[in-house]
């Protein structure tokens, strides 16, 4: 569960997203952030049950937060702070790109999710070609029951409007073909986040991502 304070501090913090009020506001960041890397630390040992393959990887719980810090040389929105906390857990860590599973914390748009998010286009080349080569294990992952409860489908953010360069138009796999990530989502109510069973959610939602982290991972 999370602390009522730390959802309090991301919303005063979406109101006063400046470096003045973020400096007197210090301590209260600190304390959602420590907040915030206790769920994540509950997470991380669970999923290293769930997943063989990050029981594997040495992760720890603050290689697998991303900074409260936005990047905004190439951004029209100059806000100096992100208004959420967001957490990566991947095999290898951030820096390789492999499937992994992710939790969005912000009050009102929390959520779950995991795949691949725009892999370089020989990594999706790969993909692609293994959705093509076993379409049946696919596609028994994404419509299995769990997965359509929770998730309902395959994120179809960017998706090409034609087929990729190489495949049929009657390809039985072209609509996920034309997919340039594989990622699912779900949201995570806010009532939930103060929860005690909150862990416990985050980590069935895992479950059922997990044949598609795996199918995804197996392809790279």
């Amino acid at each position: 569960m999370l602390q009522p304070t730390t959802l309090a501090f991301l919303r005063k913090l979406k109101a006063n997203n400046n470096k003045p009020w973020f400096d007197e506001n210090r301590a209260a960041y600190d304390a959602a952030k420590a907040d915030f890397l206790t769920l994540v630390g509950r997470l991380l040992n669970g999923l290293s049950q769930l997943d063989p393959a990050i029981a594997d990887t040495p992760l720890e719980p603050k290689k697998c937060v991303f900074r409260i810090n936005r990047d905004v040389r190439f951004s029209k929105n100059k806000d100096p702070y992100k208004s959420h906390f967001g957490a990566w857990f991947n095999i290898g860590g951030k820096k390789l790109n492999s499937a992994g599973y992710y939790l969005h914390l912000e009050p009102g748009h929390a959520f779950v999710a995991g795949g691949l998010y725009m892999p370089e286009p020989p990594l999706l080349a790969t993909v692609r070609q293994e959705i093509d080569y076993n379409l049946a294990h696919f596609d028994a992952i994404v419509q299995g029951e769990a997965f359509k409860k929770r998730f309902n489908e395959l994120s179809r953010e960017e998706a090409l409007a034609r087929p990729p360069k190489g495949y049929l138009p009657d390809n039985p796999a072209i609509e996920y073909l034309k997919l340039k990530s594989f990622t699912a989502s779900s949201p995570l109510p806010d009532k939930l986040l103060t929860k005690a069973e909150l862990p416990t959610e985050i980590l069935a939602a895992y479950a059922d991502l997990h044949p598609l982290i795996a199918f995804l991972n197996q392809s790279l």
